[in-house]
């Protein structure tokens, strides 16, 4: 299991949105048909020598689309409205035309080939170069035009490296104009983890999704073969199980502060009428408190029951999104909003936590689209806040809705389908851009799912430093020196503003951040030294190892990873599980468990 499992064998599953490539890390083979959590995207192709410059332009003023799509809610109450015109020009190139019209051709720099089916090779290259021009101007606008984001450094200089060797590591950077909400709390003692439990692999004939973990107070959730169980924090057997109709396809990563979360599942496991189970139609409210499946529910579509792609809780309403639509319910079941048969408009995804829901909106024909990022009303629906996307890019990530924060891929072959993050105002109606963060074609490594709103990962976003965190990629191999760091960015002005040391000859990877406001890391191990998971103060960047896994578990720890893995720690444990059941291939994997728990014996 030290590489990543292969795709599952199933059919292509109608009505999931774009197919999805194999991309970084996995091996080169089909990936799997159905929408499935964490698939990841092809890297493009590198580009042919480098282009001329664009030319520099005053964006053209888009046009606002035809009235045509109601929205699906109440009586009166328009709810998922046409886009609305944002507030200042679109950081993204775009040749904005009403829905219904041929398309515009894509601009060609002087002397490059046409372009040819598909979005790889130089045109790919060159439009990211158009995207990232196109931001740089549009944010330049917003502070000429008044709108001052920028923060002054406090120290008139970024600190330097201290050099410090100690239980805290090296840190270096300001601030970054932080809003003062975060409580700095004293650095805990470092726990001496052991591997305190294993949960076995299901014996599957095939491989099964089983994407899907959570931990709360007192229980580590983790989905497995058709079902959810709840395992104690400490290990040992299940308290409880939940049984699902078929096999799991999402999970959504919010839990309420009352331990609720959603998910989608297929409606049938496999038959020998249904060889590979049924469709992902089953929405369900999970109690995790309780173990308990409070309510599950579907809709039917004009031809079939519908199908989606993701789910998702915030503001006290589960959501799903797809290809056909999304839909919501309370959290008491009642349906607060659906798809209508003539709308021009569907919603492919929601992003949650906390007290707001926001949705991706798409408009138009196939090819010509139009994406609108909304910040909803939960309970009704309504349109808050609307930021319209600029044609030319394909999906949009929702890594954060407080503060809004998406993940777009303008190009480019890191294959982690984010190429830059976009901090958006949504307190208006019109949505406006704060600042651009771009991960540097590779530079820099989060990673978001291909084609899915949320899932965004290896990343830490901090409301109270209002500050992004990624990790650089491994620059070393070396066991004399840290592999990479972890680097702040301000979301204010999209720049860095601080920098955590790594750790010898070790990759450290952001796991996102803690109730209190740190960032929590997780420093990878070998064969022969087990791993450690760190908490770093997101306004002096300093970092603490919270714990220290055993060498003599090392070989086990090693079958998981940050990067394919579900990780996720507590502060005083890490619990690590595989994505997928899969069938032991020889005698080398034929003892791998599903899932592990390790801490404080």
């Amino acid at each position: 299991m030290s590489q990543p499992p292969p795709p599952p064998n199933q059919p292509p599953q109608g009505g999931f949105g774009a197919p999805q490539d194999p991309g970084y890390g996995y091996p080169q083979q089909p990936a799997p048909p159905q929408q499935g959590p964490g698939a990841p995207q092809a890297p493009g192709q590198p580009p042919q020598g480098p282009p001329p410059p664009p030319p520099v332009t005053p964006p053209a003023a888009p046009q606002t689309p035809p009235q045509g799509a109601g929205g699906y809610g109440y009586p009166g109450q328009p709810v998922h409205a046409q886009p609305t015109q944002v507030g200042m020009p679109s950081p993204f190139p775009s040749g904005q035309q009403q829905y219904g019209y041929p398309p515009q051709g894509q601009y060609q720099y002087p002397g490059a080939p046409a372009p040819g089916p598909g979005g790889g090779g130089p045109n790919r290259s060159k439009q990211r170069m158009m995207i990232i021009v196109a931001a740089v101007v549009a944010v330049a606008l917003v502070i000429g035009g008044g709108i001052w984001f920028a923060t002054k450094d406090k120290g008139g200089s970024e600190a330097k490296d201290d050099d410090k060797k100690s239980s805290q590591g090296s840190s270096s950077g300001n601030d970054g104009g932080s809003s003062g909400g975060f409580e700095k709390k004293p650095a805990p003692e470092t726990v001496s983890g052991k591997l305190l439990h294993k949960i076995p692999m299901p014996k599957v004939k095939d491989q099964v999704t089983v994407y899907g973990s959570w931990v709360t107070d007192d229980v580590y959730a983790k989905v497995g073969v058709y079902k959810i169980a709840g395992y104690p924090l400490d290990g040992g057997s299940p308290k409880w199980e939940i049984p699902l109709s078929g096999e799991i396809c999402w999970a959504s990563a919010h839990v309420t502060e009352d331990g609720l979360t959603s998910v989608v599942y297929k409606d049938a496991k496999p038959s020998k009428e249904r060889k590979y189970g049924g469709d992902c139609t089953q929405v369900g409210l999970v109690d995790l408190k309780k173990g308990k499946l409070r309510w599950h529910k579907q809709l039917d579509g004009d031809y079939s029951k519908m199908r989606f792609d993701e789910v998702t809780i915030g503001g006290g309403t589960v959501a799903a999104g797809g290809s056909r639509g999304g839909a919501a319910w309370s959290l008491d079941g009642k349906q607060l909003w659906k798809p209508k048969e003539d709308d021009e408009c569907r919603d492919n995804g929601y992003a949650g936590g906390g007290d707001k829901l926001v949705a991706v909106r798409k408009c138009g024909d196939y090819g010509s689209e139009q994406i609108t990022v909304q910040t909803l009303n939960p309970k009704s629906g309504a349109v808050k806040s609307s930021y319209k996307v600029s044609r030319g890019l394909d999906y949009v990530h929702i890594a954060s809705t407080d503060p809004l924060v998406l993940g777009l891929d303008a190009g480019g072959d890191t294959g982690s389908s984010v190429s830059d993050f976009l901090t958006i105002d949504d307190s208006g109606k019109s949505g406006k851009v704060v600042s651009k963060t771009s991960t540097e074609n590779g530079k820099y490594e989060p990673k978001c799912e291909s084609t899915n709103v949320e899932g965004c990962k290896r990343i830490g976003i901090s409301k109270a430093t209002n500050s992004l965190f990624m990790a650089t990629e491994d620059r070393s191999f070396s066991s004399e020196g840290p592999r990479n760091e972890i680097v702040a960015f301000s979301l204010k002005t999209g720049k860095p503003i601080g920098k955590t040391e790594g750790v010898t000859a070790a990759t450290l990877t952001p796991l996102g951040t803690d109730k209190d406001g740190y960032v929590l890391a997780y420093q990878d191990g070998g064969y022969s030294r087990g791993g450690a998971v760190w908490r770093i103060d997101p306004k002096s960047y300093e970092k603490s190892k919270l714990l220290q896994n055993d060498s003599s578990t090392a070989e086990v720890e090693s079958d998981f990873s940050a990067e394919y893995s579900e990780v996720l720690s507590d502060g005083k444990r890490l619990f690590m599980a595989d994505r997928y059941a899969s069938k032991p291939s020889g005698q080398y994997d034929k003892d791998d468990p599903l899932a592990v728990i390790f801490g404080a014996s």
